[in-house]
């Protein structure tokens, strides 16, 4: 299974457009602060990941807030066939508000 749940803020958003197939998609940067238990230890948990909203969800995502919070809900692909690089596929997203903890 390839799922990935997380809550983050978009630090960066390209523009709604769409892929020569006609399906919408939007580009952005998510990041990700927490604090996580490791061994026992706490530990700061952080990063920047690039992210993409395509088809019906993105319409949605354009239009959330900059640097709002949001608990995302997706997967991870390669960024192309030929990339090692790793890009979050958002399937969902939330408003997460401190109630959710």
């Amino acid at each position: 299974m390839n799922q990935l749940q997380f809550v983050a803020s978009i630090v960066e958003r390209d523009v709604l457009r769409y892929t020569p197939a006609g399906i919408p998609m939007v580009s952005a940067r998510l990041l990700h602060n927490s604090q996580q238990v490791e061994a026992g230890i706490d530990r700061l948990a952080e990063f920047e990941i690039a992210a993409l909203a395509a088809g019906e969800i993105s319409g949605r995502f354009s239009q959330a807030d900059l640097g709002g919070m949001f608990q995302f809900t997706g997967f991870l692909a390669r960024k192309n066939h030929n990339s090692k690089s790793l890009v979050f596929h958002i399937v969902d997203f939330e408003t997460y508000s401190l109630a959710h903890c």
